[in-house]
């Protein structure tokens, strides 16, 4: 095995812990020796052992001796006490001889401190060198949410719209049900494991009445949340009734949206996913919060009377008629 072989690795245990470990970033490390993986393990929620700490207990149970070993890890190690210890001082009682870690700590105050804290007693502590292949595999995917949560004190926000070729979110009756394809449904239903928050307008949940929930492997960490001018909302939504993850539900009467992105952070969120309507993910755009949009490009045409007294396409009214 390589070192590309043990960072990768460290990065796919760190996406176990996506969505999960707020206001703590995702984090991965692997424990090698001779060549091979003697330990591994991943920051599973805040509160929990850190990944270094989860490697080196992982290591221990197995009856290897992590010393002398060196530590892959996603993220500079911390090394100031929170919930919990230091990684710094778990790496020097576990004689750990070497650190290679593949991003810096984003937060200012951290930033570079491990390497001079690890340093100081004799263990290397270095950047992996093939960044190039650290974020291809996704591992500054990793940092971001945390990154842009801990230096601006709001949420990563990530935006997915679903459209047909005509660039058309829904139908002449405001049903979107359905544009997109169940591969994509599923991937959205991806998305959902990892972030923190999913976040619609009161329309979203008026037209739709969604669940708002992970397709797949459920998620008993991640947060509803409703935005709304008007603050009227049906009593009876599904995200309101089927008792399962919490939903918050924000009024912004003028339209800004900086007071529940800065609620959102003071409660721990790093990573919202928008999921709509337009004028909702429009406004995210427009006020500068946006970081990532996705856009479902659906092979379907859904038209509209203009267009269609164009000739171009006949009209449409209903979803299921959709070209």
């Amino acid at each position: 095995m390589t070192a590309r072989d043990y960072m990768q690795r460290a990065i796919e245990l760190a996406q176990k812990g996506e969505g999960h470990t707020r206001p703590n970033p995702p984090v991965g490390a692997v424990l090698v020796k001779a060549s091979r993986i003697i330990g591994e393990g991943y920051h599973k929620r805040a509160g929990g052992p850190h990944a270094e700490v989860a490697a080196i207990a992982n290591a221990r149970r197995k009856h290897e001796d992590p010393r002398g070993a060196a530590l892959y890890v996603t993220l500079e190690p911390c090394s100031t006490p929170g919930l919990v210890g230091a990684c710094t001082d778990a790496i020097v009682e576990a004689g750990i001889k070497a650190v290679v870690y593949g991003a810096r700590d984003p937060n200012p105050k951290n930033a570079g401190r491990s390497e001079k804290v690890l340093s100081a007693a004799g263990i290397a502590c270095n950047l992996f060198a093939d960044t190039a292949f650290f974020d291809q595999k996704g591992g500054n995917e990793l940092v971001k949410p945390f990154a842009k949560f801990i230096t601006k004190s709001v949420p990563y926000v990530t935006v997915k719209i679903a459209m047909s070729l005509d660039g058309r979110i829904c139908d002449n009756k405001g049903n979107s049900r359905w544009i997109s394809s169940e591969d994509a449904r599923e991937a959205t239903g991806e998305l959902r494991e990892k972030a923190d928050v999913i976040l619609v307008g009161a329309e979203t949940v008026r037209k739709d009445n969604p669940t708002l929930l992970a397709h797949g492997t459920a998620n008993p960490d991640l947060v509803r949340a409703v935005v709304t001018r008007s603050g009227k909302l049906p009593k009876k939504a599904t995200v309101f009734t089927d008792g399962k993850n919490e939903t918050l539900v924000y009024k912004a009467p003028d339209g800004n949206l900086a007071p529940m992105m800065e609620d959102l952070a003071k409660r721990g969120y790093m990573h919202v996913l928008c999921e709509g309507g337009l004028q909702l993910a429009t406004s995210l755009a427009e006020q500068g919060f946006v970081d990532r949009w996705i856009s479902v490009i659906a092979p379907k045409v859904i038209g509209a009377r203009p267009l269609a007294k164009a000739a171009v396409v006949p009209e449409v009214v209903l979803m299921e008629d959709v070209l």
